[in-house]
């Protein structure tokens, strides 16, 4: 077993110096309708592999998995399964490692949603092979980092797990992300949106660091800004088809800035406020048993444009509520009115070190006062836009 303990900042932080820009990526990513299909082959003529594990859920083993799995044996790779059972946990993580460390296996393959590929992630570092992630949503950025964030076993965050090399493959089959329910595609728009303002924000601050402790290079803020004009562009159109699963070319630009621009963006580009508010939110019941990651996120977002008088946040709240993301406070089960609800919101976010990574003191009473604003904002456009897409994806 690898230490599995590394912290990019003792790489890139020298004392009284300042940081470098670092950029991170995938060696390789792969995106297309019918890609599963070609997975071995990928892998034969990329890598050298004798024996891989398909990382999937009882659900995902049988299928997307199963597909896999014939696709290596084409190539003569031996195939080893092991099924996610719902959560990455510190717990889940070391019986996966204990199973497979005996397995000589050449490389991992995480076949799944977002905590799949985290803990996928984890496990391979600690077996110390390369790790080929294959979504199976479009619903967060998480695929092609080289972190992972690992949850208490009740599902609320407890650490981030960093690694020295981001994932050696990602692999995306558009026909599998058009199958999947639409408001994991539009959660994975939420995720992606807030790339590019956080990203802009830790550009213009010099005192802001992205996930490597390091500055953001202005490629990876290009990337971000491409991450929002497509989902401006497509997004409604890429939600709409997802609705009857039909894959087109709007689908493919969205998944392309869910997954690959979003995820360059917010790991080189970094963080800031609105997701210190969506990693706040899970510490309140009812929306961590109801809401999505990226729901969360625009939340997050809109609070953050509301903070900076940003001329955005319009534009924004607009797109989220044709979309059917949460826009208002009711549309994620916040009851605002109860002060101690609000107030856990509010401590947990600020406990978070990228709400700081704002050019502005964040403090409680700035965060309330954006909140409340953006959710009045978000009334505003309800009533304009209607509710329709949001009551779609919740009903």
């Amino acid at each position: 077993m690898v230490d599995n303990f590394f912290n990019p900042r003792q790489v890139f932080t020298t004392k009284d110096e300042t940081p470098p820009r670092v950029l991170n990526a995938p060696q390789k990513y792969i995106q297309g309708a019918g890609v599963l299909n070609h997975v071995g082959h990928y892998i034969d003529s990329l890598m050298q592999v004798e024996r891989a594990a398909i990382f999937a859920t009882r659900r995902g083993l049988a299928t997307q998995g199963a597909q896999i799995a014939q696709s290596l044996r084409a190539q003569s790779t031996d195939v080893v399964s092991a099924q996610f059972n719902g959560e990455c946990s510190q717990a889940e993580i070391a019986a996966h490692f204990g199973a497979l460390a005996d397995k000589q296996l050449d490389c991992l393959i995480a076949v799944g949603g977002g905590k799949l590929v985290d803990a996928g992630k984890c496990i391979a570092h600690r077996l110390n092979v390369p790790v080929i992630v294959v979504p199976t949503l479009a619903s967060t950025d998480a695929p092609t980092s080289a972190l992972s964030v690992v949850y208490k076993p009740e599902g609320t965050a407890e650490s981030v797990e960093f690694f020295p090399q981001n994932p050696t493959m990602v692999i995306v089959d558009t026909d599998v992300i058009v199958s999947a329910p639409e408001r994991y595609f539009v959660a994975g728009m939420g995720d992606a949106m807030a790339t590019w303002y956080e990203t802009k924000v830790c550009l213009n601050n010099p005192a802001a660091r992205n996930s490597m402790g390091a500055l953001p290079t202005l490629a990876s803020c290009a990337v971000a800004e491409m991450c929002a004009q497509t989902l401006f562009e497509f997004g409604e159109t890429a939600a709409a088809s997802v609705l009857v699963n039909q894959n087109n070319a709007a689908v493919d630009k969205v998944v392309e800035a869910n997954t690959l621009l979003s995820g360059i963006g917010f790991e080189s580009g970094g963080l800031a406020l609105a997701h210190a508010i969506a990693l706040a939110y899970p510490e309140i019941d009812i929306i961590h048993d109801r809401y999505l990651h990226g729901e969360m996120v625009a939340m997050g977002t809109l609070a953050q444009l509301a903070m900076e008088d940003s001329v955005d946040a319009e534009r924004v709240t607009r797109f989220f509520a044709r979309v059917g993301l949460p826009v208002h406070f009711g549309q994620i089960s916040l009851e605002a009115d109860k002060g101690n609800v609000m107030n856990t919101l509010i401590e947990a976010t600020l406990a978070r070190p990228i709400a700081h990574n704002m050019p502005m003191s964040v403090t409680g009473s700035s965060l309330r006062e954006a909140l409340f604003k953006a959710h009045k904002l978000g009334l505003e456009v309800s009533v304009d836009e209607g509710d329709k897409a949001y009551a779609r994806l919740h009903t």
